[in-house]
């Protein structure tokens, strides 16, 4: 009578390991993690802009058709509480920026600045820029966008 042993050879488990890893690999290099944080930043870009520009919106509504003041035509304004250095975020920007808050009437329509999320929470430059043009249109820009370039207007 012939016994035979009941399990895998070293050949076959080396196999299995390589199939397995080599997956994995795959898998990882196809979900590209960063890819995946840029994408999540940038949609939070997408967000801020787009809350910062209803709340500009709302404070013309119940103004009656009244503009912020402040926001001169053609120029581009980061937003934020610092008194220099808003041109180092956002190209082209004036070298003070403009508090939104208290713009718009003591942060009854934006309550805080929101800030990059690639910036300390703590910055007072947001990494958001507003500028308006002559025909009244206010276009939001994010200055530290990955990839794209993210602005919003109405």
């Amino acid at each position: 009578m012939l016994h035979q042993k009941k399990g895998f050879t070293l050949i076959e488990l080396l196999v299995v390991i390589g199939i397995i890893s080599a997956l994995t690999a795959v898998v990882f290099v196809a979900l590209n993690p960063s890819k995946r944080f840029q994408d999540a930043r940038n949609a939070r870009r997408t967000t801020d802009a787009d809350t910062i520009l209803s709340a500009v919106h709302q404070y013309i509504v119940d103004n009656g058709g009244v503009l912020p003041g402040g926001i001169v035509s053609g120029t581009v304004y980061q937003i934020g509480s610092c008194a220099s250095s808003g041109a180092t975020l956002c190209v082209g920007a004036t070298a003070s920026c403009l508090d939104l808050g208290s713009t718009l009437g003591s942060n009854k329509y934006l309550k805080i600045n929101p800030v990059d999320p690639s910036l300390s929470s703590g910055s007072t430059a947001t990494g958001y820029s507003i500028t308006k043009d002559t025909n009244n249109l206010f276009t939001i820009n994010a200055c530290l966008s990955e990839g794209t370039t993210i602005a919003i207007s109405r």
